[in-house]
């Protein structure tokens, strides 16, 4: 992967975990955190990266929104 996508990517990560903190302001910060970093390992070796931030921010919404958070 080039430097020029991992940093794209990298970006649209962190605005991916500011929008889950801001969107359940009840869960802390720091689990949103855990919980996108978790999501995006899932992803590590998929060979197209283009829609990896959304599917990360997909099942991160999915599992905030349904309680699975207390898994991690």
């Amino acid at each position: 992967m080039g430097e020029a996508n991992q940093v794209s990517e990298q970006t649209l990560l962190a605005q991916v975990e500011r929008r889950l903190i801001d969107d359940f302001p009840h869960v802390p910060p720091a689990v949103v955190a855990a919980l996108v970093h978790h999501e995006h390992a899932r992803f590590e070796t998929s060979r197209i990266r283009e829609f990896v931030p959304l599917f990360v921010e997909k099942h991160a919404r999915r599992q905030l929104r349904y309680g699975a958070n207390e898994a991690l």
